[in-house]
């Protein structure tokens, strides 16, 4: 039996079955079964009963994986965008929300710790030991804000055994350009120290139309990370300290107007669907600028500039009291964020010149997140754990839109004139949650093992701000200047549990059920309730929305096969969502100005099945098959009650949420008479359509069905002392909408085009 611990308070995990040359702590078995810690507790993968996949070091680079976005096209039910920071979706469950006061519906974490801000999570994957998906509702063990699921990117510890290191680089179109050095030391047998520093640069994919052609738009990206880590091991425990920091530069410019993709969707037609237009890519890849009043004079080169940082420490330590085990993950994080952008304001006509409009932003946050947990060892029919939860966090921002589009006269508002600044100072926003949690797993037999647990959660959110349209600049002290406040303060409590089980068929075959809870806290929109302070006009009802709850029944199969040579993962589950949080960008604000709004949706239903299989046809073949059914669908929601009391959405499809995804994957090995192999591989992944609701038109924009196709050739040479490889990404050059805004001011964002490129590197 495995002995039972944690690993870093990581997150969820799983397998994707015999990964190449896993990365230092990806364990594996004698049978090639990754060991994972998605219940906490150390255990293999074939034995979890849980719907998870994860992805070795290795195996990402393999896959030519730099970051997050790039896991949907390996991790079944899951999609990764770009859209005001990392949305991700899991079996069709989402949060678009990237604001300072949203949260996402699937937790983002980094060794354990959860990383709130979206915008904070688009970090370089470099000297990662594995990255852990796990999918469905995890409120029991991971808490509020995981409704969907969670990703937990695990980075490698100090070896103690050797000094060691490894320099890899990749270059590519776009100027795409990689680079990773990790030396690794041991300072003594119980000591080790480990630093890796990573260069990641990419220009952009679009490019400056109109007056806007001597624009330079690029890098979209210049980042460079570092991180030290520190592993102290003594009798009976370990600690672990990380130090990382990432500064994140760029231009970042990186939405087009919702027009280039779609036309006339701004028309009066309740309740459409329009479909993206065939258009070539060079047309889809323009941003148009005035062509007549110019832009403010806020600096437009530098204006549009992105200077970013995160950074913080953790500490991770564990301790066998004897009948238990003393776990701790500690971790204080800030991340600044300071970027001009563009903002789409109109489409060009003979009186609108439309274009685009600059915005500045600036903020701050901070994170103070601390978890004590005590676990049970030993093999008895009794496994256990229990523990204390805290979490925190601060934000100040300052955002504001410059030279708008005055929707009365179709022109610019110009300095001097009511609307030429618009913008949110939010000078305080918290967010504070507390929970005590506890899960057992009880033996009757062998072969049977039943679990339950619960988790109770207290959170409360609060934002302290303002809405102002100014006539000259931030400041707001020009007379006749608007203000309206942005106060709110909400407490939210829940219960959440899990009860399960799992069986052993044979040896070889896991048989799992399970009925588990998930919770989102509530919120709240600009402006403030009526009564509580001047110039408050809101109803409750319509500033705050209610915490989304999710119950998921699932029943699973994981079993292996002909020798181990064919592994088969399958599951059917079924999700009933209660207050649905829905979050549209669109025109909401004064003057028909682009923000957020979040309402509730009264209920969804999501039914699904999931197959996995790996088959290794001889030593040199390997073949990989996903076929995924997807049915998430609205159960009650009428999107305009008061304009259309009789429109209900029961039955139109959630937002990415493709009925059928299915992945493929062929690689074979050339074994050479020196020692080393070479790789050819190839993947593709198939999606039907999918939509994008647009709440301020009543509408939804649909992405057509695709197919994506990446194919790689690998040299290794012998004792895996360096590789070089050649790769492709997104073969058919398609560009698929992945968030969309309606309204003359509407904005989207599209995936990534072809990509392709060269890597290497070397291990001493």
């Amino acid at each position: 039996m495995l002995k039972k611990s944690v690993l870093g308070g990581a997150s969820l995990l799983a397998v994707l079955a015999a990964a190449p040359a896993l990365a230092q702590e990806s364990r594996v078995d004698a049978n090639g079964d990754i060991i994972v810690t998605a219940t906490r507790f150390e255990t293999l993968a074939s034995k979890t009963p849980i719907a998870l996949t994860a992805v070795s070091g290795d195996a990402l680079r393999t896959a030519g994986i730099t970051n997050p976005t790039n896991l949907g096209d390996q991790v079944p039910s899951v999609m990764i965008n770009r859209n005001n920071g990392l949305q991700i979706t899991i079996r069709g469950v989402t949060s678009a929300d990237g604001t300072e006061k949203g949260d996402p519906s699937a937790a983002f974490m980094g060794d354990g710790v959860y990383i709130a801000r979206q915008q904070a999570q688009e970090v370089s994957f470099y000297d990662i030991s594995r990255v852990e998906v796990l999918r469905g509702p995890q409120g029991t063990l991971y808490g509020r804000n995981t409704t969907a699921g969670a990703v937990n990117v695990i980075t490698n510890r100090p070896d103690l055994t050797k000094l060691s290191g490894s320099v890899d680089a990749a270059y590519g179109n776009y100027n795409n350009t990689q680079m990773t050095a990790v030396l690794n030391a041991p300072v003594r047998d119980n000591l080790g120290v480990r630093l890796a520093v990573n260069w990641d640069h990419r220009d952009s994919f679009l490019r400056a139309g109109n007056n806007l052609n001597g624009l330079n738009l690029s890098p979209f990206k210049d980042n460079l990370s570092a991180r030290f880590t520190t592993l102290l091991k003594f009798d009976h425990g370990d600690l672990v300290l990380r130090a990382d920091y990432a500064q994140m530069k760029g231009i970042s410019s990186n939405a087009l107007p919702t027009s280039n993709f779609y036309s006339g969707y701004t028309t009066t037609t309740v309740n459409p669907v329009y479909t993206a237009d065939g258009k070539s890519n060079a047309q889809l890849l323009t941003l148009n600028a005035p062509t007549a009043d110019g832009l403010p004079n806020i600096g437009l080169a530098n204006g549009l500039h992105r200077n970013n940082a995160t950074y913080g420490g953790m500490a991770e330590f564990k301790y066998d009291l004897g009948p238990v085990t003393l776990n701790y993950v500690g971790s204080y994080r800030e991340f600044r964020r300071n970027e001009g952008n563009y903002s789409y304001y109109g489409p060009v006509n003979a009186t609108n010149i439309g274009g685009l409009a600059p915005n500045m932003f600036n903020g701050w946050y901070w994170q103070n997140s601390q978890e004590l947990r005590l676990s049970t060892n030993g093999d008895g029919p009794v496994r256990a754990q229990a523990g204390l939860y805290y979490f925190k966090e601060r934000a100040d921002i300052q955002l504001f839109i410059y030279n708008r589009t005055n929707g009365a006269t179709g022109l610019r508002f110009q300095p001097g004139q009511l609307g030429y600044v618009f913008g949110f100072p939010q000078h305080y926003v918290m967010s504070d949650s507390k929970a005590a949690f506890g899960q057992l797993t009880y033996n009757p037999m062998p072969q049977l093992r039943f679990t339950a647990g619960a988790r109770y959660t207290a959170d409360q959110k609060a934002r302290n701000g303002a809405t102002v349209t100014c006539a000259v600049d931030t400041n707001c002290a020009t007379a006749g200047d608007v203000q309206t406040p942005n106060r709110a303060n909400r407490q939210y409590k829940k219960a959440t549990w899990k009860v399960g089980f799992d069986y052993d068929v044979n040896p070889a075959t896991l048989l799992f059920g399970t009925v588990s809870t998930g919770y989102k806290a509530g919120g709240f929109n600009d402006g403030c309730e009526v009564g509580t302070y001047t110039g408050c006009t809101l109803s409750a009802s319509t500033l705050y929305y209610q915490p989304e709850t999710l119950t998921a029944f699932e029943m699973g199969v994981k079993t292996r096969l002909m020798e181990n040579r064919l592994r088969l993962n399958a599951s059917i589950f079924h999700y009933n969502y209660n207050n649905l949080q829905l979050t549209q960008v669109g025109p909401f604000c004064a003057g028909g100005t682009q923000c957020t709004q979040t309402t509730n949706a009264a209920s969804a239903k999501v039914d699904g099945i999931e197959t996995e299989a790996t088959f290794m046809a001889s030593k040199a073949d390997k073949l990989d098959l996903s076929v995924n059914y997807l049915n998430a669908r609205y159960g009650e929601f009428y999107p305009n009650a008061a304009a259309y009391p009789t429109l209900n959405w029961k039955g139109v499809k959630l937002d990415r949420s493709p009925s059928l995804t299915i992945m493929g994957g062929y690689s074979h090995t050339f074994a050479l008479n020196n020692g080393g192999e070479v790789v050819a591989a190839v993947r593709s992944k198939y999606s039907s359509s999918y939509t994008l609701m647009a709440l301020s038109i009543i509408g939804r924009f649909a992405q057509p069905s695709y197919t994506q196709t990446e194919a790689t050739l690998t040299y290794t040479a012998p004792e895996k002392k360096y590789f070089v490889q050649a790769y492709v990404k997104n073969l058919e050059n398609k560009l698929l909408v992945t968030a969309a805004g309606a309204g003359v001011n509407g904005t989207l964002q599209v995936s990534d085009p072809r990509m392709y490129g060269v890597r290497a590197g070397i291990k001493f």
